[in-house]
């Protein structure tokens, strides 16, 4: 099996055990797609709290993911991504929950998401962003998840890696687009992919393009076409996050 059938396989387990939690009230911040919107002028970042992953194994396990998170808010990053898959990323719901009690910027739930119970339970911990992965649901699956995840007041991450999943994402009218330039099937990571997808988007959404970034010339060379950069690795191991954001925020 490749890495997203074993992910999803886990995955389905773990949601056969979740609760459905109650729907509590949304955290307030600001929309994520106004602010890169009404800045254009820069690339904006999401730094990402990631202890782990299955291709890189431990990145940094014994992160204080607050102290993590706010050195990220001070930076000036626009958003900050928190995984909370236990199994493969060593995160957890937990994790996102201390991150959104301690920073006032928008927050996204960093998980393989296949059902409503994962909404409501990311919405409840603080998140008003979720990420849903075109390869890893159905067509009519991705549909009912955007629309439930809209009516529950929180934007969406859409994310795709070729350009057949583009269309579908643009099909959705998704605001947020994220182009991934790791192969979720591998996890070999090149920003060529989001090179190519940048050339053929069709759509007024705010693109973002995920993974591989540790250089401001690397983020340099996806400025035309998107409009942010997540970062995780690349921020997880410096001992300096602070500085490393700063000098990623690449002027467009």
């Amino acid at each position: 099996m490749d890495f997203l059938e074993k992910i999803i396989n886990e995955k389905k387990q773990e949601v056969n055990l979740m609760p459905l939690e109650t729907v509590q009230p949304l955290r307030e911040t600001y929309s994520f797609y106004q602010q890169v919107k009404d800045h254009p002028e820069k690339m904006h970042i999401i730094g990402e709290v990631k202890r782990a992953s299955p291709s890189k194994g431990a990145i940094n396990l014994s992160v204080n993911v607050i102290e993590q998170a706010k050195a990220y808010e001070q930076a000036g990053v626009t958003a900050i991504s928190v995984l909370t898959d236990e199994v493969f990323f060593k995160g957890s719901i937990e994790d996102l929950r201390q991150v959104t009690s301690e920073v006032t910027i928008p927050v996204l739930c960093k998980d393989f998401i296949i059902d409503e119970k994962q909404l409501i339970r990311a919405r409840n911990a603080g998140a008003t962003i979720i990420l849903l992965i075109v390869s890893a649901l159905s067509k009519q699956k991705l549909e009912e998840l955007y629309k439930k995840a809209t009516a529950l007041g929180l934007e969406v991450l859409v994310e795709v890696h070729d350009k057949e999943e583009l269309r579908i994402a643009e099909a959705l009218s998704a605001q947020l687009i994220g182009v991934n330039n790791r192969n979720l099937k591998t996890f070999d990571v090149s920003i060529g992919v989001s090179q190519t997808l940048g050339e053929k988007q069709k759509t007024d959404a705010v693109y973002i393009s995920e993974s591989g970034f540790s250089t401001s010339e690397q983020v340099a060379l996806v400025k035309e076409n998107y409009r942010a950069v997540l970062v995780g690795e690349g921020l997880m191991r410096e001992t300096d996050p602070k500085a490393k954001v700063k000098a990623l925020q690449v002027l467009r």
